[in-house]
């Protein structure tokens, strides 16, 4: 395609290259409060994980600092702002957060500067063009944060679409903890593809009774 590298281990010049623009910028600063956030930099945290609101113990420290950190752990951290960000979601609607009071400072890089996913998904899709962003509703938090890095770099940030999550019965996101959801062990068990995606299209209410159906049925009634 027209955007290589697509491998993020490739793309890590991109990365540094951004990261060197937050430094000059003083918009980012050392971090070693927890082993956590540095082990957890590369995950996407999801509605249930968010914790309390990062304090800014180490806020007071420059971009500078980080050269006499040698031998310490440490996670890159981005100053968020107190301004009302608001995103006009394609599915969940109108949505407003202040990320510094209501999210806090949050982890952009490991100290090799390797990226974190909240840093990695904008550097990512906006080269790539992604206008559109669909994803479920648990990880609306997040998008908040990417517009803090979108509006920083002057980049139009993608239209984005929350979605419900499937739960299981403790109201929680579907996870191996309710049993065994995967695909291989549906088709072992003798499980039809038109039964699970007549369940699906049952549940996203594109039919109006749960009955086996082809996707290739559902095609017109699709928007």
């Amino acid at each position: 395609g027209p955007h290589v590298p697509y491998v993020q281990t490739q793309r890590l010049a991109q990365y540094s290259q951004v990261m060197e623009q937050l430094k000059a910028a003083e918009r980012i600063y050392p971090c070693t409060c927890t082993r956590s956030d540095v082990a957890e930099a590369a995950s996407a945290p999801h509605a249930g994980q968010e914790g309390q609101v990062y304090p800014g113990t180490c806020g007071v420290r420059r971009a500078a600092d980080a050269a006499n950190l040698a031998g310490q752990r440490f996670a890159w951290r981005l100053r968020t702002s107190n301004k009302q960000r608001v995103i006009d979601d394609l599915v969940a609607g109108r949505q407003s957060c202040d990320v510094a009071a209501e999210l806090g400072d949050f982890v952009v890089a490991k100290a090799d500067v390797s990226p974190a996913y909240q840093l990695a998904v904008v550097v990512d899709d906006h080269p790539m063009g992604i206008t559109e962003v669909l994803r479920g509703d648990d990880l609306l938090p997040s998008a908040f944060r990417q517009l803090e890095l979108y509006k920083f770099y002057g980049w139009t940030p993608p239209q984005f679409a929350h979605v419900p999550l499937v739960v299981g019965p403790d109201g929680r996101r579907l996870a191996k903890r309710h049993g065994d959801t995967r695909l291989a062990t549906l088709r072992e068990a003798g499980v039809r593809p038109e039964r699970l995606v007549g369940l699906l299209a049952w549940s996203c209410r594109l039919i109006d009774r749960q009955e086996p159906v082809q996707a290739r049925a559902l095609v017109a009634e699709f928007n």
